[in-house]
């Protein structure tokens, strides 16, 4: 994705992963996928559906293999539920 809505006059803009990546946001120590920026913020949403949130880029990492997994195993438990996603 490119950086569309991030301000060209940023210092040190964080590079804006792909849609759909998995990443953990440290400050609430919670996994989501991301869905894009809004404003100075990331927006997340959980990765079994639900809410998104938002988080500023400095303390959002990505997942690490264990963390990914984890999170695809909630999204397919969430799916074979009938939950939306």
């Amino acid at each position: 994705m490119a950086a569309q809505n991030v301000p060209t006059d940023a210092p040190e803009t964080a590079h804006v992963p792909e849609t759909g990546a998995f990443l953990v946001d440290t400050s609430r120590n919670r996994v989501g996928e991301f869905r894009g920026v809004a404003g100075p913020y990331w927006s997340l949403r959980p990765i079994g559906g639900g809410v998104e949130w938002e988080a500023s880029p400095e303390h959002v990492r990505p997942a690490d293999p264990a963390e990914r997994l984890s999170a695809e195993t909630a999204r397919a438990n969430a799916r074979s539920r009938g939950e939306r996603l």
